[in-house]
């Protein structure tokens, strides 16, 4: 399957961008005009259930969405490329990985989620779970992982896109992929070179659990902390995300 995708700039440097789980691909659109477009070519995808791909029918696991990532890839001719994913993104980001190691130049994770997943209490499961149907439940875990300190009205603006460009059938079962899905010990050891972006402000991906998850199973691993952002610094921190993704990846 080729995903529906957006795509900026030509240059030969190819980069493929995934998004979260409470966003589709238009969720980057803070750092689109910042792009340096004559170095890199990149690709804004939508997952099955996400954004022009609300309706398309799948498993709605990050597996899937990995493989068609590469579909995707094989239908641009981009025989290599580098990876950005954003929460969700990096656990899809990951299995891209594992399916294809020889076609990833580079990987860029922003707030990622693990490749050992993400556990639960039995109160966050509820907060998380009850998201597909309940808008204040996102607004809620939007709030609590930006650390409690941005606009209502950016709170607001954040849900009413996740709402009106998610599935919530696929929103829900993607929870249960990315949140339960343990591949640490497969990517262990990987040399291919991986930056983590943390935010300071994030407690439920915070740069401590990037420390004890990410840059212990990849051998290339670096890490660097947005001070001002939580989990979203697309929104927060726009100019200095492209700096670190772009001065990264032209490496």
């Amino acid at each position: 399957m080729q995903l529906p995708h957006d795509l900026i700039g030509s240059g030969p440097r190819k980069v493929m961008v995934l998004h979260g789980w409470l966003g589709d691909s238009t969720s980057f659109g803070p750092i689109r005009p910042y792009l340096d477009t004559e170095t890199f070519g990149y690709a804004f995808v939508d997952y099955r259930g996400y954004g022009e791909a609300r309706d398309t029918p799948g498993e709605y696991t990050v597996g899937e969405a990995a493989q068609d990532v590469l579909d995707t890839a094989e239908a641009l001719g981009w025989d290599r490329f580098s990876l950005i994913g954003h929460s969700m993104g990096g656990m899809v980001a990951q299995h891209v990985l594992l399916a294809a190691a020889e076609r990833v130049e580079a990987l860029v994770g922003i707030s990622p989620v693990p490749a050992s997943g993400v556990p639960f209490d039995e109160q966050g499961w509820q907060l998380f779970s009850g998201a597909a149907e309940a808008p204040e439940q996102r607004r809620a875990i939007i709030d609590l992982t930006t650390g409690n300190r941005l606009p209502a009205a950016w709170l607001d603006a954040m849900v009413d896109r996740s709402v009106g460009r998610t599935d919530k059938a696929a929103f829900r079962r993607y929870l249960d992929s990315w949140s339960g899905t343990d591949i640490h010990d497969r990517v262990e050891g990987s040399t291919t070179p991986v930056l983590v972006l943390a935010g300071a402000h994030d407690p439920a991906l915070s740069p401590e659990v990037m420390k004890d998850t990410w840059l212990q199973w990849y051998s290339r691993a670096e890490l660097e902390v947005f001070t001002d952002a939580g989990h979203y610094a697309p929104d927060e921190v726009p100019l200095a995300l492209v700096s670190h993704c772009e001065g990264f990846l032209r490496r």
